[in-house]
């Protein structure tokens, strides 16, 4: 007998073929998955970019991801859906790479409104042209607008202005008003953006169809925003580079090099992305985020916002006057499976002596693994069915039959909304203060977490984070060659170590957990780059709902960085990143702290003076 159809896929079969239809390639791949979205030829290459900066010169075989449909959808759900699938198509159809890579600004502020801007003409040429195109884009903007909180935005450093110009150009060439979600965010940007290129925006509407003489003229209202000075680049001071750009291709596709230049034509830097790769070779950027001292911190987000709907709103800034958060270098930094970490012999050793600290535990375990498991299910929406042809017979209404043999049998189905649109991820502090006790029970209550959300079709990640030395490693000794330049930021070499993909079934992670028992593998503790990282990989999945847990005894403390720098530098890091990602995410923050209160950096926490008692707390946070 063969299986049912699962009931989403007409609808992905149908969104594919329009979006080939709208793209005009036949010979589009369209895929979905957790992946989100992107646009790159297949098979896949690293470092693809996403549909906002695709290539609109797709060769045949080229592949569009688009985010995965949940099975039960509303309305506004599928139109959220097919607005991103309308955003990327128009995106193939109406932009070429190479001419806007020919025309893109210096600076990470100016680049991501160049960007916003362009994304917003290749919308509207499909929103004028198409109705249902221009109400599932509008959807889409409204729902993306809603989820970053703009409607209670009350000042400029929290509304991001490339979003804010793009909304603003949308208006001119389409009439249609910013959503009444992201109206508030706008308004605030109105006034000082009409005063100073007001003009600009007016040109715009006529050089929708003419991306060159529309790009010139973005560049000009990002000169007249202040945002950048080299406006009257043309085209060809770029292709001047086009031969050194094809030789570091050739060399090493993906890699990072020092400089503006940096990005190859037809690419453009994300503003808020960890690379989990660590091989960034420039020893003078800042990690995970730049920063523009002309802007406040909400104007450098992601460059192509209009296809990316989970991207929250970056980057952070640091206090005025102060240097910006850095790395001294990222070459040493390291993301690393656990299994990596220890042969399989050890692991297996390892594991076995954090099942021995389970055995006192067993019965709580059993009893925190119901409980949660208990709680979760009453939480969810069950409802029934009733007067269908097939299914139970509905024994209340037999009543009707006998009265009336003429009237049918009814049945009725029972429907459950599953929480398999969630997904959680664990942030485990791996430093050396945790070492003993708090470790060991930080272990076994990820073990009994992610059995139990597992049970419950919840996806569970378990991340951890630590250092590769004691006192800098090699961070520090290119430093000290380099003769000790003064605020040198972050000098030691991250670890983060991966012990369990959100993706991978319990029974193929266990093992991992047992690495954290490992002599030698606690050592320092930087939190807001592991926060930030932590964030950025649940940011890029599918789920509706992401939730991020982190268990820490303290404030990050890395010996070789604080003796260089201010002694509060690391945890005015900590709080920015945390004060971003609670204001200003999608995901949901949550700490527990061991011994130590971390409801000073967090909003929502608990402190908890005995590692015993880290099992209930999480249950009570999560449940």
């Amino acid at each position: 007998m063969a299986r049912p159809e699962n009931p989403v896929e007409p609808f992905k079969r149908a969104v594919a073929a329009t979006t080939r239809a709208i793209a005009d390639k036949r010979e589009l791949t369209v895929a979905f998955g957790a992946e989100g979205i992107s646009n790159r030829p297949a098979p896949a290459s690293p470092g693809s970019g996403f549909a906002g900066t695709g290539s609109s010169t797709a060769v045949p075989g080229a592949a569009l991801r688009l985010p995965q449909p949940a099975r039960e959808m509303t309305p506004i759900d599928v139109a959220v859906v097919r607005g991103q699938a309308d955003a990327a198509a128009l995106r193939l159809r109406h932009h070429d790479d190479k001419l806007h890579g020919q025309f893109l600004p210096e600076g990470s502020s100016a680049r991501a409104v160049f960007d916003a801007i362009e994304q917003a003409r290749c919308e509207s040429l499909g929103a004028n042209d198409m109705e249902g195109v221009a109400h599932n884009l509008g959807v889409m903007i409204d729902e993306r607008s809603k989820s970053r909180g703009y409607a209670r935005v009350t000042e400029r450093a929290d509304a991001p202005l490339s979003e804010a110009v793009a909304l603003m150009v949308r208006e001119k060439l389409t009439g249609s008003p910013p959503p009444e979600s992201a109206a508030k965010m706008v308004d605030l940007w109105r006034d000082w953006v009409g005063e100073k290129a007001g003009g600009d925006l007016d040109k715009l509407a006529s050089l929708a169809g003419d991306q060159a003489g529309f790009a010139r003229m973005s560049r000009k209202l990002i000169a007249d925003l202040g945002l950048s000075d080299d406006m009257d680049a043309e085209p060809d001071d770029q292709d001047k580079n086009d031969d050194a750009d094809e030789e570091s291709q050739d060399e090493g596709e993906g890699d990072d090099s020092e400089g503006d230049g940096a990005a190859p034509e037809g690419s453009t830097t994300e503003m808020v992305e960890t690379d989990e790769s660590g091989d960034d070779d420039s020893t003078e950027t800042a990690v995970q985020v730049d920063t523009d001292q002309d802007l406040d911190s909400a104007e450098g987000e992601d460059s192509s916002e209009a296809t990316r709907p989970w991207r929250p709103n970056g980057p952070l800034q640091n206090e005025p006057g102060e240097p910006p958060y850095r790395a001294y270098t990222t070459d040493f930094d390291e993301v690393v499976e656990a299994e990596e970490l220890c042969d399989p012999d050890e692991m297996s050793r390892l594991r076995a002596y954090l099942d021995q600290q389970l055995v006192a535990l067993q019965g709580v375990v059993s009893k925190l693994a119901n409980r949660l498991q208990r709680r979760l299910m009453a939480k969810q929406n069950r409802s029934w069915e009733f007067d269908l042809e097939e299914g139970l017979l509905d024994a209340a209404r037999l009543s009707r039959v006998v009265t009336d043999p003429m009237h049918p049998l009814s049945f009725k189905m029972e429907h459950d909304t599953t929480f398999r649109d969630t997904v959680v991820t664990l942030l485990l502090d791996n430093s050396g203060s945790m070492r003993g006790r708090p470790i060991t029970v930080a272990a076994t209550c990820a073990d009994i977490l992610a059995r139990t959300l597992e049970r419950c079709s919840v996806k569970v990640e378990i991340l951890g984070f630590t250092t590769r030395a004691w006192k800098g490693g090699q961070s520090r000794e290119r430093w000290l060659k380099d003769g000790k330049p003064p605020q040198p930021g972050r000098l030691n070499d991250l670890r983060h170590i991966v012990y369990k993909n959100a993706d991978a079934p319990w029974r193929r992670a266990r093992k991992n957990l047992g690495l954290m028992m490992r002599e030698g593998l606690l050592k320092e503790n930087i939190d807001g780059e592991a926060l930030l990282w932590a964030h950025n990989r649940l940011i890029a999945r599918n789920e509706q709902r992401r939730i991020l847990m982190v268990i820490s005894d303290g404030a990050p403390v890395d010996d070789s960085t604080l003796s260089v720098n201010s002694g509060s530098y690391l945890e005015k890091h900590l709080r920015q990143v945390i004060d971003w990602i609670e204001t200003r995410s999608p995901v949901e923050l949550i700490a527990i702290g061991i011994g130590h209160d971390v409801t000073r950096y967090y909003r929502r926490a608990v402190t908890i003076v005995e590692a015993e008692q880290l099992g209930g707390a999480m249950m009570e946070q999560l449940a």
